[in-house]
């Protein structure tokens, strides 16, 4: 529950919504920069991974018991359904959310009226889909799929109430309590999934599991932060109107060439190598996916404060793209590495075709996990333009390639990621690195004690595989792989890398401080 300090801020901001008046700027509580931000940049990323990774542990295991339960045509039928609904949905949002955390000038009026607007386009989002649903079971071939995609739309009005209050929680920078309702939907959803799993609801499990995360989400959500509606007056909303134009449009692109390969899969090879290939990209991604929603809660409100001051934005970028990578190189690494001994001993025989598509889908998140803070920074220092004409090349060039190369079945759609991908990433690093003065070598020398390590651990564990013999046990050979890239991986850090190490260590002893002290002291 909402701790003292957290009602007295809420409390804080009603009486400044209320002495502003329409026609002003809302003076959200915001920490100072310098010392005081770091401090809520640590508590946010503290409080977010920490939740996270905890709500992680849970709920992979019973994705795995899940994965049991179900067959590769369940998640191939309810993936075809997300490939649609995740596009609407990006729709719907239009990109309202990040324009409240990134203008600093918004007035409570303005936020009222993108509230409303928020409403109308969930319903919009809703009758699409109602009315394209048949059209789509039909490019999919699914006549059951139709059904599946009108129960999944209803998350679109249950998330479009969500947009504005949740947006206003990440301005206020209340990263506690956002890290507490994330990890408590997630819970939610997956223990609800596991529930109609075995009652035997088939793929049903999965579509009303997916439903469940957006009405517990809301509605979590509505119990601290609510916001009033208004009538839109778009002549008043045309600076965040802009904005979000650039940024709905770079999202829809990104996720339309995003999911394309599970659209060529789907398409050309069938249902179960689609089932087969949507398993395989969420094994590979969920750290990925974890770090995502910690990068989107925490660093846009903290790059929006300092946007600018691009010393403090090389600074910012070049820390938390250094910390991250010391954990995410070696687990997605590591994931590829290990992938034909986890999914013979976790999930049997029948998912075999999924290995190799694994281990390309796994080096693609290391590499990715570097891509995605380059969005949020690149937004708050008016090149969100840019970002948006790159997505528009890659939603042309990246479908086309997963099209050439289905003819290899889906380790050829997977090697594209590993081959293209990093090409139509560079001009985003270019622009960036342009437009805040920062060197190529100031970025790698962030990233090289992962880099670094990851390769030695790479080359142990390879060693080791032609070592050990392939009659000992999967458990075995699977857990001698693991320790052992643990321990090269370690040793490398501590050998190498002393002193980034004793510099992450220290930041790692600031985050310590509760981040309603931080409140308190801004």
């Amino acid at each position: 529950m909402r701790d003292l300090k957290d009602q007295e801020s809420e409390n804080a901001v009603t009486e400044q919504k209320a002495g502003a008046g329409s026609s002003e700027s809302v003076q959200r509580i915001q920490p100072s920069k310098g010392a005081n931000l770091d401090k809520v940049l640590a508590s946010g990323v503290v409080w977010t991974a920490a939740v996270k990774w905890i709500s992680q542990i849970a709920t992979w295991a019973i994705t795995l018991v899940v994965a049991r339960l179900l067959a590769p045509s369940d998640y191939g039928l309810v993936g075809m359904a997300t490939i649609y609904l995740g596009l609407v949905t990006l729709f719907s949002e239009f990109g309202l959310g990040t324009a409240i955390i990134t203008l600093r000038d918004i007035t409570d009026d303005q936020i009222s009226q993108l509230n409303t607007l928020s409403l109308v386009l969930g319903f919009v989002g809703f009758a699409i889909s109602a009315a394209v649903a048949i059209p789509v079971g039909k490019f999919f071939r699914a006549p059951g799929l139709p059904l599946v995609v009108i129960v999944m739309s209803i998350g679109f009005v249950v998330s479009a109430v969500r947009t504005v209050p949740y947006a206003l929680m990440q301005k206020d920078m209340r990263f506690k309590l956002l890290a507490v309702i994330d990890g408590l939907q997630v819970i939610i959803q997956a223990i609800f999934t596991l529930v109609l799993a075995f009652l035997g609801f088939g793929y049903w499990a999965l579509v009303l599991g997916n439903l469940s995360l957006s009405v517990a989400a809301t509605g979590l959500t509505l119990i601290w932060e609510r916001q009033r509606f208004a009538w839109p007056r778009f002549s008043t909303l045309r600076e965040p109107l802009l904005l979000s134009w650039h940024i709905i449009v770079g999202r829809l692109s990104w996720y339309v060439y995003d999911n394309s390969d599970f659209i060529v899969a789907g398409r050309v090879l069938g249902q179960a190598p689609l089932g087969a290939y949507t398993l395989a990209w969420t094994l590979a991604h969920v750290p990925l996916e974890k770090l995502t929603v910690l990068v989107n809660r925490v660093t846009p409100s903290v790059f929006a404060a300092v946007q600018s001051d691009f010393s403090a934005l090389r600074r910012y970028l070049r820390t938390i793209t250094g910390g991250l990578a010391l954990v995410i190189f070696p687990v997605t690494l590591g994931m590829a590495l290990v992938a034909g001994e986890f999914v013979g001993m976790a999930l049997g025989q029948k998912w075999e075709g999924a290995v190799l598509p694994l281990e390309l889908l796994a080096i693609h998140a290391l590499i990715r996990s570097n891509v995605i803070l380059l969005a949020p920074v690149l937004n708050v220092v008016g090149e969100a333009r840019f970002a948006m004409w790159n997505n528009l090349a890659a939603l042309v060039i990246l479908p086309v390639s997963f099209y050439i190369a289905s003819r290899w079945g889906t380790e050829g759609i997977a090697g594209v990621w590993v081959v293209v991908y990093p090409l139509i990433a560079f001009p985003l690093y270019w622009r960036l690195f342009r437009k805040i003065q920062m060197s190529t070598k100031e970025y790698m020398g962030a990233i090289w004690p992962a880099l670094s390590g990851c390769i030695l651990m790479a080359i142990a564990v390879e060693v080791m595989k032609r070592l050990l013999s392939p009659a000992l046990p999967l458990y075995v050979r699977f857990s001698s792989e693991i320790l052992l890239g643990a321990v090269v991986y370690g040793l490398a850090l501590i050998s190498m890398h002393r002193q980034q190490l004793s510099s992450v260590f220290k930041l790692v002893q600031s985050f310590r401080r509760p981040l309603a002290l931080v409140e308190r002291d801004s």
